[in-house]
């Protein structure tokens, strides 16, 4: 864990949350780095991977149409940030942008990446999103940072994060398409340990249903190649 990051030394939701905070951490730190620095990056990628980095930019711009185009002074948490890209342009906009991730190595990228003219409007620290030290916020985004998690554990971390946010929470599920269904069960199948964290498709009355207080609604959907998500927006 980065140096001056907070630490979390108690359970901020389920068991099973913090089962897959961990397998996530692993994933992004000892498979996967290499592969997500090349993707958020503008380095040459295979038809597939462009596929996924198109959706993604379509999802990144997205997100930013629900937020004010003027966010100067607010208080924004990217909750499970990865190398930064979506702080930076909140960062761009105004904002004091908080950039968090479980991932000790994209926080490093992340850092590397931060324009100089930025640097004093984002702080990026490695760590489990949920940690009240972090403060209170104007704003969340959470872009598919929450697409391992069960309905259970997404309406835990909603209610977790509630008291300390002031306006709305733009995040990402992974939608409960048949071809989605057809991964997921395959996945579970067959397990591989080179694999990422299985995603589970959710639907938004699923997530509602595990709600305590608070507003949810569908925002839209993005679907590019292989990439799929499902915006939501919540308020307290």
């Amino acid at each position: 864990m980065a140096d001056g990051a907070p630490h979390f030394d108690r359970p901020v939701a389920s068991v099973d949350y913090g089962k897959t905070r961990d397998r996530v951490e692993t994933y992004f730190d000892k498979t996967a780095t290499r592969t997500w620095e090349r993707l958020t990056s503008d380095a040459p990628v295979s038809g597939i991977r462009a596929t996924v980095r198109a959706g993604r930019d379509k999802m990144r711009a997205l997100i930013l149409s629900r937020l004010p185009d003027d966010l100067s002074g607010r208080r924004v948490l990217d909750a499970g940030c990865g190398t930064g890209a979506l702080a930076f342009e909140l960062a761009a906009r105004g904002a004091v942008v908080t950039g968090v991730d479980i991932s000790p190595q994209l926080i490093d990228i992340a850092r590397l990446r931060t324009p100089e003219h930025l640097a004093h409007r984002v702080s990026f620290s490695s760590g489990d999103m949920l940690d009240p030290a972090f403060g209170s916020f104007d704003h969340i985004v959470a872009m598919d940072s929450l697409i391992y998690y069960s309905a259970p554990d997404i309406g835990s971390i909603l209610g977790s994060l509630a008291p300390r946010l002031a306006g709305n929470m733009v995040f990402t599920v992974a939608p409960r398409t048949p071809l989605l269904m057809m991964m997921w069960r395959a996945g579970k199948l067959f397990p591989r340990a080179d694999r990422s964290p299985t995603m589970v498709p959710h639907t938004s009355a699923s997530i509602a249903a595990s709600l305590g207080d608070g507003q949810l609604h569908d925002v839209q959907r993005v679907t590019s190649g292989f990439y799929i998500s499902q915006a939501l927006e919540f308020t307290p």
